[in-house]
């Protein structure tokens, strides 16, 4: 091989960026090839020949690519369809790409099999390898996935912090609502009890899309929780959904045709739903806060462990290309013991492809909404220690 090509798709996490910076190290160590190419936005790059030359970026460029969030490359989430594979292909040709490596989710995984399988029906030979990234944590055949344990560590700091504040002003706002991005996995609304250290701390609701969501069990958890703490912190997934799979987030009413209105047709996020309800039913006062992609690219609370994994798995891409493996992905595997240690693997990008991984049944208590001391288990080494705040004893004045 001569040239090696990498891609960054998808939505961005805190630590993508140091799997690039492993893939452009391990490239130079573990492969034949004579210069490393960067799609400049993903396949949209790569099909409008927008290729960059990361060979010839300094090597301090390269080292800051390690604490750097966002994707640094630029990227895509354009769909490829069979008509742009003879267009890739031309691309690939023209630059003399041996090696495709690309940092991304299930649908860029799907993105390197097809790409890898179209080129050897057309007698080319590629080697193609995937880097797993996603804050979702949903993934098969990994343990975890870089860079959902930083944005794990910043939504449970964010729900810490933000559960502190509800507690003491709890006489102004008696609740307080936090909205996780996740679509259809729980990993990272569950996340949010990583900063609970007592039972009064928040959250004291955690509602993950693998559970049906119930709209008056969900009233009277709400009802019980502001009874015994004083107020409530709940977490949603923002992919909850009604036992028809309605989506939460989805107004209930319809249009004249019968479909769910959703937006600014009636819809809303699942945060302002669930506020709608309490202050409905409660007629109490209380906030709601959405993230977003905030938690995609908060380099100032990444994990050191998530940097450093992330580093490594681009570096594994590159050993495996180097020993003509193709046709899959790096994974991380947990190492058994009471000590934390994780090795990297491999999964098939066919698989991972069209799999997915939700959080297992006993990650989540039996009422369904909060997570089990087997999730906080699996958790707590990956993102490392949070603060302890004061607490004050609040001793009765004496007279």
């Amino acid at each position: 091989m001569s040239t090696a090509l990498i891609g960054q798709s998808g939505g961005p996490t805190s630590v993508i960026n140091s799997s690039l910076a492993g893939l452009i190290d391990g490239c130079e160590i573990f492969t034949d090839v004579d210069r490393v190419l960067g799609m400049r936005w993903g396949v949209e790059g790569l099909m409008a020949g927008n290729l960059v030359d990361l060979s010839a970026e300094p090597a301090e460029n390269i080292a800051a690519l390690r604490r750097t969030p966002s994707s640094a490359l630029g990227s895509s989430r354009h769909k490829v369809t069979d008509a742009d594979l003879p267009r890739i292909l031309d691309r690939l040709r023209e630059f003399d790409i041996g090696c495709l490596f690309m940092i991304g989710g299930n649908d860029t995984m799907d993105t390197i099999h097809r790409v890898t399988a179209y080129a050897a029906g057309q007698g080319y030979g590629l080697v193609g390898v995937g880097v797993p990234k996603t804050v979702d944590n949903d993934l098969y055949g990994t343990d975890h996935t870089p860079g959902y344990p930083s944005a794990a560590r910043y939504t449970a700091l964010s729900v810490q912090q933000s559960a502190t504040l509800a507690r003491d002003m709890q006489k102004v706002d008696q609740f307080v609502i936090y909205q996780s991005i996740g679509r259809d996995a729980g990993w990272l609304a569950a996340a949010s009890v990583m900063g609970k250290l007592d039972e009064h701390d928040g959250p004291h609701l955690v509602y993950m899309p693998e559970r049906v969501f119930d709209a008056d069990r969900f009233l009277a958890d709400v009802e019980s929780a502001r009874k015994a703490h004083g107020f409530v912190s709940i977490v949603c997934g923002e992919g909850l959904k009604y036992a028809d799979g309605t989506p939460v987030s989805a107004s209930r009413t319809t249009d004249k045709f019968a479909n769910v209105e959703y937006g600014a047709m009636g819809g809303s996020s699942v945060a302002m739903q669930l506020h709608r309800m309490i202050s409905e039913r409660f007629g109490w006062r209380g906030e709601f806060q959405i993230t977003e992609s905030l938690p995609m690219c908060a380099i100032d609370r990444a994990s050191r462990l998530d940097l450093q994994e992330a580093y490594d798995c681009g570096q594994a891409a590159a050993r495996l290309a180097g020993e003509g493996r193709s046709g899959v992905m790096v994974t991380l595997q947990r190492k058994p013991g009471d000590a934390y240690e994780s090795t990297t693997g491999t999964a098939e990008l066919a698989d991972v492809a069209v799999r997915a991984k939700p959080m297992p049944d006993a990650f989540i208590n039996d009422a369904g909404n909060f997570p089990s001391r087997a999730f906080v288990e699996y958790l707590e080494p990956l993102i490392g220690p949070l603060a302890d705040y004061a607490r004050l004893t609040y001793a009765p004045a004496k007279k």
